[in-house]
This record gives C-alpha cells, structure tokens and sequence, in this order.
C-alpha cells in the first residue's frame, strides 16, 4: 500500500466559474489576458457587462451610435460588448458565456450575478483611483472586494 505524503498531492483545480466584470476598456481586456495567463486553461466563464440607461456605464465595443436614454439600444450594445468580451475569454483559454445586465450600482449587479452562478472567483480592473477623485467616483473593484463571498482578482494597469 502506497502511501501518500503532503508533498506528493497535487492540488485539485478551484471549481466554479470565474466571472469576469468587462466593461469594454483596455483594462477589462488586460484582466481577462492575465487571468487567462494565471488560471488553469478551460475552466468555465461569464463574462458580465452592466448597463444603466442613461448613464451607460461600459464603453460600446462598435462604433455605433445609440441614444443612452433608449433603455432597448443600450441594453442591445451592452450585449454585443459582453459577447466582445466573452470572445476575448475564448482566446484566454476559458470557455466562456456573456452576460448584459442593467444593475446600479455597477458593483451590486456583478456581485449580484457572482453569487447567482456560483463563481468561484470575480476578476475586475482597477484604475486604482486615489485621493478625492477615487473617493467621489468610488471603486467597483473595492466593492467587489467589500460586498463579495467570491474570490476577487483584481488586476492593475
């Protein structure tokens, strides 16, 4: 009988999804690219863009120009931006779903959609906001942190 010593087991893989929080910008793209760069290759993933009409709240991936008070094109858009970003996660190596949903706050929908599915971990960019500017405008990335049961990996510029 063999025995089995604590430097021989190899770790099981985290299960669950990973969520990602994509909001079109350079940074959400560089969050899904180090993830994929860190995490085991084909782990399940949803990728979450969170509208509000009026206050968009995610940089459209098309050049499209939609009236932000029209809650139907918003929505639509923030569709094709999610959809951009779970394509983004196919190339990570993620097999990966999208997701638009109207929520306010930004953070409260991700958390929200995070604990919906069991995400086993929420990646989100952080500008790192600072000072007054960081306290007036708030951090989605630190309520994330704050708000979540999940596992949160926040990756910087």
């Amino acid at each position: 009988m063999a025995s089995a010593h604590a430097g021989d087991a190899t770790p099981a893989p985290p299960v669950g999804q990973v969520l990602f929080a994509y909001d079109g910008s350079d940074l959400a793209k560089l969050a899904i690219e180090q993830a994929g760069r860190q995490l085991a290759s084909g782990r399940d993933a949803l990728v979450v863009c969170v509208w509000q009409p009026g206050d968009v709240g995610f940089l459209p991936i098309s050049e499209r120009h939609f009236n932000a008070a029209d809650a139907t094109e918003v929505r639509k858009a923030a569709e094709e931006t999610a959809a951009h970003g779970a394509s983004l996660a196919e190339k990570a190596g993620f097999r990966s779903q999208s997701l638009a949903i109207e929520a306010a706050p930004t953070w409260e929908g991700i958390v929200d959609v995070a604990n919906d599915h069991h995400a086993s971990l929420i990646v989100v960019g952080s500008h790192r906001r600072r000072g007054l500017v960081g306290h007036l405008l708030g951090s989605v990335a630190a309520a994330v942190v704050v708000h979540s049961a999940s596992s949160v990996l926040i990756v910087h510029s």
